[in-house]
């Protein structure tokens, strides 16, 4: 098994993880100072990092096994090989398909924050979707929901994560640009540096009182994706943090 190690953590990191797996990395892991990323063969990596060979053992196995089931509001997240008797909704996602497991802070809240909104009949739309995991929720929470995501990759993966949850939000290679507005709802998990620059597309794409939720922030760069909503005429409504990721909720 090869392996690519990162210097950082999956905090510091986070910027960079979906292109690790759609460079083909079949999974992620934490280490102590380091995040180690699982591949088949060696290849080259538009990344600073260093390779490592590790003995025969099935490491993807090990990792596997150790994802645990995660809840977040009144869902819970698990692999296929996972087992769940709680009343949450199950939410059934292939770990390493697409970036998006609902181990992340910021997915956890963005699901608690779908949750918390009234969707059923409303149209809502997931920037970035990766997985699906988000317009998944809000199909399960009576949503129209569309998810668009500008690798065209993880959209075969999403429409099969949603098939296998019994849901079918729609799902669209391409940006802002991808979508049909106008929505009553957006949720984006991107990054603030993103957000900042698509914030005027965010007031285009919702209806006048429509909600945007946008996450992936670390809490040192709230400002600049705050001081870029207000100025496209955004009323905040919300915001929650968890460690040092935040994610904020306006009205337009």
């Amino acid at each position: 098994m090869q392996v690519f190690a990162l210097k950082g953590s999956f905090a510091s990191l986070e910027p960079y993880l979906p292109l690790l797996f759609e460079l083909g990395a079949s999974g992620l892991e934490e280490k102590e100072g380091e995040v180690w990323a699982y591949f088949p063969t060696r290849r080259e990596l538009p990344l600073p990092g260093r390779w490592l060979t590790l003995p025969d053992e099935d490491w993807l196995q090990k990792w596997r096994e150790g994802l645990e089931p995660v809840v977040a509001g009144p869902f819970v997240i698990l692999a296929p090989w996972h087992e769940w008797s709680g009343p949450e909704w199950k939410i059934v996602l292939e770990p390493g398909m697409a970036f998006g497991t609902g181990h992340h802070e910021t997915t956890r809240m963005a699901l608690e924050a779908l949750a918390a909104s009234e969707l059923h009949g409303k149209k809502l739309l997931d920037v970035g979707t990766g997985s699906g995991i988000l317009a998944i929720a809000a199909a399960m929470l009576g949503a129209q929901a569309l998810g668009v995501d500008t690798d065209a990759s993880v959209i075969p993966a999403a429409r099969e994560n949603a098939r296998r949850n019994g849901v079918a939000p729609e799902f669209r290679v391409g940006s802002v640009e991808a979508a049909m507005p106008p929505y009553d709802l957006l949720v984006a998990n991107l990054y603030a540096e993103l957000h900042t620059e698509l914030a005027a597309s965010y007031a285009r794409l919702l209806f006048p009182g429509g909600l945007a939720l946008i996450t992936g922030i670390l809490a040192e760069k709230e400002n600049l994706a705050d001081a870029a909503m207000r100025a496209t005429g955004f009323s905040p409504r919300l915001r929650r943090q968890e460690g040092e990721w935040v994610l904020l909720g306006y009205e337009r």
